[in-house]
């Protein structure tokens, strides 16, 4: 065993910690060991995980040590613990959409579970997140409210909420999210972590043909950059079961992220795209403060807001067929939640395919006027969400129409970018007064991907936000 100390080990990242199992420093079953003596620690608290895959891991990573003995050659992620968002099928395990409506058993992994095990990761556990990621809040009747690491009685945000614990408390240095709504940037911005929702179509959703249609994606929620463009260079690909396919890059991620930099022209927009929504104070100087930083870096910078249609009649009409697609695998309907129940019953209407192809047609209408910001900038800056974490219990004795009046708030900046299929990311950008993270998003035009990773790169690079840590740790 290396003799770092357990929390060098913990927040040494992806990067860093794949290098201590490849340089010999560290075997795959000690950082294994590690990693689940800190989720037996801190998991009691913050409730990131559902389902702890102890023996399975320790086995797995046996297995990895033997085959780095033998010669053979590592993956990507060789030795690596990551999260699963328990809205992913691992083999052995039921996928449980946040609720307690499925007991039936996955018999073979996802698509983006089966490329990290190629690449060598260790799948140590399933995490919790509100059912079927509908709310921006991770708390559900079946598994209770998880907490943040940076405060305790406030959320995670969601609905990858349980993963951005897990990375933000060191318990794992990557977890896999999904995002329809701002469902990774979300709990990314709460839990002061980088978290990219990449283009539409860049990661399989396979077994499933889509994740709510057009607007969802799978992606990794990490520390750093750098880290999440290695998790991302895993995982990308697509297979003959997905409905949507990116446009192949020129480079891989993690090339894009460390790549040097010229100057680009920024749009800074804290105007919301959902009318009546108001940024709070600390959320609108945060943009502020990285805008100067980024003009300081020698980048072009201007006031300029981008043109939003309204998009409810191409986004709704899709999370309601989204949620009714997933309530229907359930083996137990008798045990989903009120909220679930009533939404996959209005969903009915938004089912038939019809009903998503139009929706997903409006959505192109709206992406065409949108993206003629990259016309003239080739970044949006402008918030993640126009709040600060918000305490938990925000769903405790709420009917439906009080809880989308909670939610859709929290989102109000994110969902455009899904109704659209841009790459956008939550990028941490220091603390409010009272010590809770701040973040901004950084939205590029389609396929976008790598210029985002340089540009939060070069942004990490001058915050250091990776050098910050929460007091739950």
């Amino acid at each position: 065993m290396t003799d770092l100390p357990d929390s060098e080990v913990a927040f040494s990242g992806v990067v860093g910690q794949a290098e201590l199992i490849r340089s010999g420093q560290l075997s795959a079953r000690e950082l294994t060991e590690h990693a689940l003596r800190r989720i037996e620690r801190l998991n009691p608290t913050l409730n990131a995980f559902t389902r702890v895959l102890a023996d399975e891991a320790i086995a797995e990573a046996t297995r990895l040590d033997e085959r780095q003995a033998s010669g053979d050659p590592v993956g990507l992620l060789h030795g690596v613990p990551i999260a699963i968002k328990d809205e992913n099928d691992v083999a052995g395990t039921p996928t449980t959409y946040g609720g307690a409506a499925v007991t039936r058993i996955a018999n073979s992994d996802s698509e983006v579970v089966r490329r990290l095990r190629d690449a060598g990761a260790v799948i140590i556990g399933k995490t919790t997140m509100p059912e079927f990621g509908i709310w921006p809040f991770t708390e559900t009747a079946a598994h209770g409210y998880t907490r943040n690491p940076w405060n305790t009685t406030v959320s995670t945000g969601g609905s990858s909420g349980g993963t951005a614990a897990a990375v933000a408390s060191g318990m794992v240095a990557a977890g896999i999210g999904g995002d329809g709504g701002g469902s990774i940037r979300l709990p990314s911005a709460f839990c002061g972590l980088f978290g990219l929702k990449a283009q539409r179509g860049r990661v399989s959703t396979a077994p499933n043909g889509n994740l709510w249609r057009s607007l969802g994606t799978l992606g990794p929620l990490t520390r750093s950059v750098e880290d999440s463009a290695l998790v991302y260079d895993a995982i990308i690909g697509t297979t003959p079961v997905d409905d949507y396919r990116a446009e192949p890059l020129g480079a891989r991620f993690t090339e894009g992220a460390v790549s040097p930099l010229h100057p680009l022209r920024i749009a800074v927009s804290t105007r919301c795209p959902v009318r009546g929504v108001t940024p709070a104070p600390e959320v609108v100087a945060g943009v502020r403060a990285v805008a100067e930083m980024l003009s300081a870096l020698g980048h072009r910078v201007d006031e300029h807001d981008p043109r939003y249609p309204d998009a409810t009649a191409s986004f709704l009409p899709q999370v309601l067929g989204g949620v009714r697609d997933e309530a229907l695998r359930v083996d137990r309907p008798d045990l989903l939640e009120k909220r679930t129940r009533a939404l996959s019953s209005i969903g009915r209407i938004a089912s038939p395919r019809r009903v998503g192809r139009a929706a997903y047609r409006r959505g192109q209408r709206i992406a065409h006027t949108v993206n003629q910001v990259f016309d003239t900038y080739d970044i949006v800056l402008m918030p993640t969400t126009p709040a600060l974490p918000r305490r938990i219990g925000q769903l405790e004795g709420t009917g439906l129409l009080s809880a989308v009046r909670k939610a859709l708030p929290i989102a109000a900046y994110c969902s455009i970018w899904n109704v659209c299929g841009n790459p956008a990311a939550a990028v941490p950008a220091g603390f409010s007064t009272d010590g809770l993270p701040l973040s901004v998003q950084l939205v590029s035009r389609p396929n976008g991907e790598l210029t985002i990773l340089s540009l939060a790169h070069q942004l990490e690079g001058r915050i250091g936000w990776t050098n910050s840590r929460p007091p739950q740790a």
